[in-house]
């Protein structure tokens, strides 16, 4: 199955927070918080959207940091991934 965003929509998939200590330790990411970086996996077409015309920014295989609390979260093919809208992009990573 394929996601396809419409509109000024993006799908991302969260980037795996990994830490390693001092002595060499990896301390997987479920013992803390959720960074809000990922990976770009699917762009919308962009066009007008509310009245407004939008030009997409961001394009696939881009790491980006987005919004904390934005999104929808969806799981296919037990991969999960969110689908959130380009405004709630902060930046990209280079």
């Amino acid at each position: 199955m394929k996601l396809v965003p419409l509109g000024d929509r993006v799908v991302l998939k969260q980037l795996v927070a990994e830490e390693t200590t001092k002595s060499g330790i990896v301390i997987p990411g479920q013992s803390k918080e959720k960074p809000q970086q990922a990976e770009v996996i699917a762009v919308g077409p962009g066009g007008t959207v509310d009245g407004k015309e939008v030009k997409m920014n961001v394009a696939t295989g881009q790491k980006v940091i987005y919004s904390k609390y934005a999104g929808t979260t969806v799981e296919i093919d037990d991969e999960e991934y969110i689908i959130v809208k380009q405004d709630d992009i902060l930046a990209i990573v280079e």
